[in-house]
């Protein structure tokens, strides 16, 4: 049944009061179509449905939702009905939950829950934001490595359901240093009475990260070695939790989109667009279009002082703009090939020579090609218009030779500039787009009107 009808449908019902007929709806649904049709309906309808889906499901509902639907949901709901929330979900989903809401709402939930879970979620809580240790859960699989076999899968039996996955199963010691890992199926093939010591991956094909490195070096790692899962440890190497690839994908998404926006020269928002107001988007995007502004004075200034040799030669200042283009559309090129190769380590700053000696061969090869091809395009257009002057040679060459030069530089910042940024733990992704332009558009007239002068004046 379509998403359209479906939700149409539930709507009739509860208007109706047929809640047992919505409820036995909900429980044949996967939980994140629950959660968009939760999102779609009325304060009301979302406090209702809510209500009629058992605690476990309700619990993965939840986590599903956005923030502000969530604090409707928290607002509505006894203390009872609160408690049993936040205690049967898993503990990510609710630390992620309480950094999005208000402090009220977090000082009312931390109050209705037990003792053990708010203990754990102060303790993820006070993990640095966007670290290892804040997305990390600790409903895992773990096992002393004097465990055997038996008594670990009679324990997975038992607890299961209550872990975030259990594909991969950990080893420690008796002080919780996490030693190896065990998957799943090793397990279950192995004989019952053998330790699980005996059968766990060793220290040298562990891979694991810390609790205060950043997630996006975590998604990076879980990338590399197409993990479902990667345990989490502290400074003493003790086992505290594991993030899993769900959680990665969510990072994924955050940083690609972090990424995007500052590459477009806006301040990150962790808003969607539909959600983010008006005076809000203002702060977000008039801080660096008032920088490019300034910034672009160089450029009039530039003109401004070549104004009258411009007069003096005809079809100089037509040729400005299809200058500054080009080479600010090749100068953001190798920029974006760059700044993703940093943010995927397959560039380091390191290869900077390489990557140089390269995009100049790549430069040369393009700047003969667009300044044939220009040439090309003036000579017809001039004949076709019969505006042929005395100098007119003489100033296709400065158009085209310039042409050859500026695609050369903006290529070489177009691909030093984020690698810069990032030996200055700088974010490269703000060495794009409109800051590449910029720099590369005043460039570019320099160089014009440095052959300009050379030649015709």
């Amino acid at each position: 049944m379509e998403e359209g009808v479906l939700f149409n449908i539930i709507e009739k019902m509860l208007a109706d009061g047929k809640f047992s007929a919505v409820k036995n709806i909900l429980a044949e649904m996967n939980v994140v179509d629950i959660a968009q049709l939760i999102s779609r309906t009325s304060q009301e309808n979302q406090v209702k449905m809510f209500r009629l889906m058992p605690t476990d499901i309700s619990a993965e509902t939840f986590s599903y939702l956005d923030s502000d639907i969530q604090s409707t949901i928290v607002e509505s709901i006894t203390n009872a009905e609160l408690g049993k929330l936040v205690d049967e979900m898993f503990i990510d989903d609710a630390v992620d939950f309480l950094e999005d809401v208000p402090a009220n709402v977090v000082t009312r939930v931390l109050a209705n829950t037990s003792a053990e879970t708010r203990k754990t979620i102060n303790r993820f809580l006070n993990y640095p934001e966007d670290s290892a240790g804040s997305i990390m859960t600790v409903e895992m699989a773990a096992f002393d490595i004097d465990c055997t076999v038996e008594a670990a899968i009679d324990n997975l039996r038992r607890t299961a359901l209550d872990k975030e996955t259990i594909e991969t199963c950990y080893c420690t010691d008796s002080k919780h240093i996490l030693l190896g890992s065990v998957p799943l199926r090793r397990l279950i093939v192995s004989k019952p009475q053998t330790k699980i010591g005996e059968i766990m991956l060793d220290d040298e094909q562990l891979i694991y990260v810390n609790t205060t490195d950043d997630q996006e070096t975590v998604a990076q790692i879980v990338r590399k070695y197409d993990l479902l899962s990667v345990p989490v440890v502290d400074k003493d190497k003790k086992l505290v939790g594991i993030i899993t690839v769900d959680d990665i994908v969510d990072v994924i998404q955050q940083e690609n989109t972090e990424d995007f926006e500052k590459m477009a020269l806006l301040i990150p928002s962790e808003e969607d667009y539909m959600k983010t107001g008006v005076v809000r988007l203002f702060r977000n995007r008039i801080p660096w279009l008032l920088i490019l502004m300034v910034s672009a004075t160089f450029t009039g200034f530039i003109i401004d002082s070549f104004e009258e040799k411009l007069m003096a030669v005809a079809g100089l200042t037509a040729c400005i703009p299809m200058l500054m283009d080009t080479s600010g559309n090749s100068g953001n090129q190798v920029s974006t090939l760059i700044i993703r190769g940093l943010a995927l380590g397959t560039v380091r700053p390191s290869d900077y020579l390489k990557v140089l000696w390269k995009e100049i061969r790549v430069a040369l090869m393009c700047g003969v090609t667009l300044a044939a091809a220009n040439f090309v395009r003036m000579y017809l257009l001039n004949f076709a218009t019969n505006s042929v002057t005395d100098r007119i040679f003489e100033t296709f060459f400065v158009v085209c030779i310039s042409m050859l030069f500026t695609v050369v530089v903006a290529k070489i910042i177009g691909c030093s500039l984020p690698m810069v940024a990032k030996v200055l733990h700088l974010d490269p992704a703000l060495m794009a787009g409109p800051m590449i332009t910029t720099i590369v558009d005043a460039v570019s007239l320099l160089i014009y009107f440095g052959f300009a002068s050379l030649v015709l004046f």
